[in-house]
């Protein structure tokens, strides 16, 4: 037919190639660093693990060991002072039954009571030997003083020692013996009172004598244990790191050079543990205070071997080496099950790719895990295919609208009969309305094909309507009569073109003409939510229920049928597919006295369509 248009061959391999090209993914590079393979990581994390477990299991059996050595070093030391406290302890008090002894002792107590005047010294010396006697008994003594009131001394050592006469004469170096009320007081070197001439450290034990009948005080005795008592203490027990000190750091016995680790009182019965360097490693100095005397014991000791848990660590190292295998056979496991099934599962989807075609993979997989992500692809490229095909029937039922839509308004009946009211024009009304009427049809026709453009603006759709009735008002005259209500803020909206131009074209030749009068062709456009309501409305003969059901659901028509136009139900499905939704588009007739028909366009539309 004259003026026809070919409607161009759409194929579904078309699709897929412009589908290829407009959402290409990236292709997978395994040496990419923002692309990182599955058997990469796990190998990764496998080695990190093993290699944390190895570090862990290292380092924990070193602080074990470490702090089985150290606790043990404590634990031996701990109890080296403590056997060793109590045997200087019982020594100690053994020293002070004797002193006991020589307090009751006849010779002495005369000494003591005796006036000032009646003292001799043939009874001084009696009193010595009395004492002297009781010591024959007991080894360790190195000296004793018994100091009456007026200060008179018997002692059994008058060579060795010098004594300091004006502290004896102060209440100081007596005080915490007079204070024990005749209890035995340990303290050093006498209080200071009496000295070795060589300097050499005692232990002394002090106590008030008291009359027995009288209770009343009668001198001091002092005894001095001699530090050999210590060393062979020492000896007995086999201590040959341990060095014995008075509270004031007095070397008494045993290994001198610890003597230079005292720093201070470590506390009774508490003992004080620190680490030093003594040139040969670390070693463990132990120091503690002899309870109820001024005696500090000091121990040093290597920390040694002894205490380390070879049993568990034994154990622990078996558990490592299961954990070792495990590790590598889980490894292997999900090397060989897994991520090599996925591997050859990406491959098969990348030769599909290449493949430039959609079909399904045919991949033999051991797991039903693997299986059912193949046959979720696989369903995908069914619905993929089904998509694509509802595409190709889409598209070619729009284009086939669309240009059926340009074939209705290029017709040659319709230029024919423009041409013909326009020749009529110039026999009866002159040359202007000839001009008029050529302007407004060379106006419609250059609005009509708008560059080539699907989407314009609604004002250019507004004029092509207008040029359209214009042209159709010269040919039927007052016949027709159209109203525009229009707001402001929609004339910049972006429509499909040709939407109105064919409802109009409907209202004229299946509404007002059958009709037989004057009719009127409404306009509106309002803009709400981003929402575009447009509006054609005639009060021609209208529509049955009927046919309004049969043009809003009926498939596409090859002709025309009576009482209804392909260009209102092709305009119709055109702004379907263009807004993607079957419900835009309302139809309300009452036959015999209007009939409005109604679209909805949402904004975010316009803007998806600009972009393609």
């Amino acid at each position: 037919m004259a003026g026809s248009f070919l409607l161009p061959k759409i194929k579904k391999n078309d699709i897929m190639v412009h589908m290829k090209h407009r959402t290409k993914a990236p292709k997978a590079d395994y040496g990419n660093t923002r692309f990182r393979s599955l058997s990469g990581s796990l190998k990764r994390v496998f080695a990190g693990t093993f290699f944390v477990v190895i570090i862990s299991f290292l380092v924990s059996m070193y602080l074990i060991s470490e702090r089985e050595r150290r606790d043990y070093a404590m634990r031996d030391a701990g109890s080296a002072l403590m056997t060793l406290s109590a045997s200087i302890s019982s020594s100690i008090s053994n020293y002070t039954e004797i002193s006991r002894l020589i307090m009751t002792e006849d010779r002495l107590t005369t000494f003591l009571k005796a006036d000032s005047d009646s003292v001799s010294q043939s009874m001084i010396n009696d009193a010595r030997f009395g004492i002297m006697e009781i010591l024959n008994v007991k080894e360790g003594v190195d000296a004793v003083f018994v100091f009456r009131e007026d200060y008179i001394v018997a002692a059994t050592d008058r060579v060795s020692y010098e004594y300091d006469h004006e502290l004896l004469e102060k209440y100081s170096w007596k005080k915490d013996i007079y204070e024990a009320r005749g209890k035995a007081v340990v303290s050093l070197n006498n209080n200071n009172v009496a000295l070795k001439k060589d300097k050499t450290p005692v232990v002394t034990i002090g106590r008030a004598v008291y009359d027995i009948y009288t209770q009343k005080r009668t001198g001091i005795l002092l005894m001095d244990i001699s530090p050999e008592v210590f060393t062979k203490i020492l000896n007995q027990q086999n201590y040959t790191n341990i060095c014995i000190l008075g509270t004031d750091g007095t070397y008494i016995a045993g290994k001198k050079e610890y003597e230079k680790y005292y720093s201070s009182d470590p506390g009774q019965g508490d003992i004080r543990y620190s680490s030093i360097d003594t040139g040969h490693g670390n070693e463990l100095v132990a120091a503690t205070r002899i309870e109820g005397l001024p005696i500090v014991l000091i121990r040093v000791s290597p920390f040694g071997t002894e205490g380390i848990p070879y049993s568990i660590i034994y154990v622990l190292m078996v558990l490592l080496f299961i954990f070792i295998i495990t590790t590598l056979y889980i490894g292997a496991y999900i090397a060989r099950n897994i991520t090599s099934p996925i591997l050859k599962l990406s491959k098969e989807m990348e030769k599909n790719k290449r493949s430039g075609e959609l079909r399904k993979i045919d991949a033999n997989l051991q797991y039903s895990e693997l299986n059912l992500l193949k046959g979720d692809y696989n369903s995908m490229i069914d619905h993929v295919n089904e998509l694509i095909d509802t595409l190709v029937n889409k598209e070619k039922t729009l284009r086939k609208s669309e240009l059926r839509v340009l074939n209705e308004q290029i017709k040659p009946h319709f230029l024919y009969n423009s041409l013909e009211t326009i020749g009529f024009l110039a026999l009866d009304s002159g040359a202007d309305n000839v001009h008029y009427a050529l302007e407004t049809l060379g106006s419609f026709y250059r609005n009509f094909l708008s560059k080539g453009d699907r989407v314009i603006r609604l004002s250019k759709e507004i004029s092509i309507v207008k040029d359209y009735l214009s042209l159709q008002k010269l040919r039927y005259g007052d016949i027709i009569e159209d109203e525009y209500d229009i707001d402001d803020d929609t004339y910049d909206f972006m429509v499909p073109k040709l939407i109105l131009q064919p409802l109009v074209e409907n209202s004229i030749y299946h509404g007002i003409r059958l009709k037989g009068e004057k009719g009127i062709i409404r306009i509106s456009a309002h803009l709400s939510d981003h929402t575009l309501k447009l509006t054609v409305r005639d009060t021609g003969v209208g529509m049955s229920n009927e046919q309004i059901e049969k043009i809003l659901t009926k498939s596409a028509p090859d002709t025309d049928e009576e009482g209804s136009s392909f260009g209102l139900w092709g305009t119709i499905e055109r702004i379907r597919m263009y807004c993607d939704d079957e419900d835009v588009v309302s139809i309300v007739s009452e036959p015999g006295e209007y009939m409005e028909i109604s679209f909805t366009i949402r904004a975010a539309t316009h803007t998806d369509r600009m972009d393609e």
